[in-house]
Parts: structure tokens; sequence; C-alpha cells
């Protein structure tokens, strides 16, 4: 995660700023952070065991109920104080602050921000620091994967009709380059039936001897309805007994609105590549996100974008010689960014560990089942979300007979409920309580339903 300035700082023109006068300039911002950093730390230490605590941490508006933050989210407040420290340390001194968090300067073995992300991450993943590669949403993620495996003509890439667009377009993409062909299947008909053997085994069926990656995802935003993905990995695993280890099947996993909201570790589902959002369920800064793979599978990824974040590629350039084999942090792309957000994501992780994966996922799942109860209630409703929590996650898709999506959204904000409808050709309105919601909002939201219905 260390760049040297010969190494980069020197290769881009910049060797001439780094005097004995941006040495001063970073003595003088470090004592400015100082004064910024004690006026963003907290007063107290904050007791998340209180779910109106945590609920405080949101900045949004009272005057309504916000059920669609799984689209894009409010920060809590650790993270608004770590964006505007950032952002102080940034507007002070650029140069220097960018210079030591990305490890461009002339302290080799510095922890860098971008290592700070990443073992935040791997301790919320289950994994490794040098597992995952920082992007900036589930979107880019998913186009990293397809756009950098080898695919060949013949291979086949098989997904589900329940996929985002963005899924299936990465790989219209990645098939037209290479090509390779691609297939859709249903998992289920209807989405309240859905069941977890019947998506196993429709997956089963559809495997095919000249299938290379399967593409997932783990909870369907066009349904709410949760993939048993731990199941699907085992049927795939079965799959690759009796294949070359270059004929493998790899699970591609969108993991947009299971990530922050689930009990498991990412990292154990058994999946190849998950691409994941860091501003939905996980309250990270906007314009965020993370790829992980085990360490095995990155040497399988070509990079697409250089990055900035490794050493290796930018001396092999140097020397014009091959990087070897691809690492994670190779494939996180380059550019400069929006630093205070990427690097606040720190702070995300850090208060999603002080809340509890499995107790935030236990207080999502209950919300989300007391929804769907109530509305389940409402004559003239249908909720098109299995019940069973083990089949759902924090979204709720249902109906209201006689309105459309778009009229059922309308006339919901007239009650001061932020409700969305899915962006799929058959479409739904979505209801999704999350963390920044409390039991009796859920109440308020269902009677608005009922008032509309």
């Amino acid at each position: 995660m260390t760049l040297n300035r010969r190494d980069f700082v020197s290769g881009v023109g910049w060797a001439a700023v780094a005097t004995a006068g941006a040495r001063t300039a970073i003595a003088q911002q470090a004592a400015h952070s100082a004064v910024a950093s004690a006026a963003a730390a907290p007063a107290a230490v904050v007791n998340y065991a209180d779910w109106a605590v945590v609920k405080e941490q949101f900045r949004l508006d009272p005057r309504w109920l916000h059920l669609s933050q799984f689209f894009m989210v409010s920060h809590p407040r650790p993270v608004r104080a770590a964006i505007e420290r950032l952002r102080d340390k940034l507007d002070a001194n650029p140069f220097a602050t960018v210079e030591q968090g990305m490890g461009f300067g002339d302290q080799p073995g510095t922890e860098t921000y971008p290592a700070k992300v990443e073992q935040a991450a791997a301790r919320y993943l289950g994994g490794q620091p040098d597992e995952v590669a920082l992007t900036d949403s589930t979107t880019q993620g998913l186009a990293l994967v397809y756009n950098g495996l080898s695919l060949r003509p013949g291979d086949e890439i098989l997904t589900t009709t329940h996929d985002h667009y963005v899924h299936h377009e990465a790989i219209r993409f990645a098939a037209e380059r290479s090509g390779a062909s691609s297939r859709r299947i249903a998992l289920y008909d209807a989405p309240a039936a859905a069941s977890a053997d019947e998506m196993a085994e429709r997956l089963r069926a559809a495997i095919r001897p000249h299938t290379r990656i399967v593409g997932l995802t783990w909870v369907h935003s066009c349904s709410g309805v949760k993939v048993p993905v731990r199941a699907m990995a085992d049927v795939i695993a079965q799959a690759n007994r009796n294949r070359d280890e270059h004929d493998h099947v790899l699970m591609v996993l969108d993991g947009a609105h299971g990530f922050g909201n689930q009990p498991e570790a990412a990292a154990g589902l058994g999946c190849d590549f998950i691409a994941m959002s860091g501003h939905k369920w996980i309250f990270a800064p906007r314009g965020t996100g993370l790829l992980w793979a085990p360490a095995r599978n990155w040497p399988l990824l070509r990079p697409t974008i250089p990055t900035f974040y490794a050493p290796e590629p930018f001396q092999a350039w140097e020397d014009g010689t091959p990087p070897g084999p691809t690492r994670a942090a190779w494939v996180s792309p380059g550019g400069f960014k929006a630093y205070e957000h990427q690097w606040a994501m720190t702070e995300a992780f850090e208060f999603h560990g002080h809340i509890g994966r499995e107790r935030a996922a236990a207080r999502i799942a209950a919300l989300n089942t007391q929804c769907k109860e109530g509305l389940a209630r409402i004559p003239g409703v249908s909720v098109l979300t299995p019940m069973a929590a083990s089949l759902s996650a924090g979204i709720i898709c249902f109906e209201v007979r006689g309105q459309t999506p778009q009229q059922t959204v309308s006339r919901l904000l007239q009650h001061k409920v932020i409700a969305s409808s899915s962006p799929y050709k058959v479409s739904y309105a979505r209801l999704a309580p999350s963390l920044v919601n409390d039991e009796r909002e859920v109440d308020a939201a269902v009677r608005a339903v009922r008032e509309i219905a």
C-alpha cells in the first residue's frame, strides 16, 4: 500500500513541489488537524445498545418517515465527523494530506488511509485486508470483475432474470467483447412463494458443461427475495468436482442489498467475487464500495483501471517488465478520489462494529417482519416479498390493488412517507425499514398504506 516518492510522486512531475517548504506545511497541517480532530471528537462514549441512540446518529428530516434508505444513505454522526475532519485536512493542505494519506511520501511503512479502510472492511467481512479492493460502487465492482475475467468464445455466463440492470449490462459487455454467451434463468416464479430448495435446484439444473460464471444477487431489489447464497455456492462447488481447474465455474455476487443487513460474514458465503456498495446498508460515505475475493482468486482477474493503491504495477511500468499475478489492491481504480469520503469508510465499519453485525441484522429483520405483517392485514394490499426472514432482508415489495407503483409512492409522499418503486419492467412499490427507523415509524407507514389502499 506504500509508494515512495521516486516511484510515484516524481514520476508524475511533483518532485519540485516536495521541498522543505512542503515538510513545514505538513507540520503546520498536523497542528491544524489536531484542533479539527478535537472539535470533531464525541463528548462522551455513545451507548449503541439503545436503538433510540443509534437512530439519533442520523440527521434525517423528522417531518418525513424515511423508508428508502437502502437507495442512498444518510451518514451517521461518526461518519459525518470523519468526513469533516478529513475535508479540513484536505482543504488546509491537499498536497501533504494526499501524499501522506495515500503513502506517496518519504516514510515507507507508514499506515495509509486506504490500508485502514481495508483492515476495517476485512474485520466486518470476515476476511483479510489483502482480499479487499476499494471501488466507488457495486456497479463499478461488477464491471471490474466481468471485464477482468478471461472468457473465451463458447464460454457461458449464467445469470438470473431477477438481477439488476447494471449486473446484466456488465455481463453483456463482457460477452460481446470476448465472444462468450450469456443466459438468464428464473430462480422462482412468484416471489412470495420462493423457497431455498427450489432456487438451489433451478441453479443446479441450469449449469451446463460450458458454463464458466454464475452471476447472482444476494437480495433482489425487484422482489425483496434473499437468495440462499451458501446453498448456491454448494451447488457450484458440486458442479466443479469433476471439472479441470481451468473449467471451474466462478460465482460472482451482487452484494449491494445484503451487505450491512445480514448476520453472515460475506467472506464465508462461498463466493468467488462479491461486489458491494458502501453507501447503502453499511452507512458508509456516498460514492464508496468494495470488491472482495479470496486471495487465490485475484490472479484470475486482469485490472481494468491503473491503480494508485500498490507500488508493484508502477514499478513494473518503470522497469518495462510484467507486474506479475494480480493482487486485490491492483484492481482498486486509481485516479484522484473524494478522499474524505473513501477514507471515512473506516468509521462506518467501526459504527457497525459497535452495534454488532448479528444484532443489526436481527433488528432490521424484526422491523421488516412487523411491516410485512402489517401490510398483509390490509385489504387490497399484496405483499410480494417472502414473509420468512430466511428468504428476505430489508426490502419489502408490495402492491395496492388498482394503483400503479408510482401512484402508490406518490400517495404515500402526501402522507410524508418516503417509499420507492423498483426500476424493473415489472415494478412494485417498496418500503425498507432499517436502523434509522423504529417500531412507531413502521406502524405509521403501515397506517399510511391502509389510508391510501
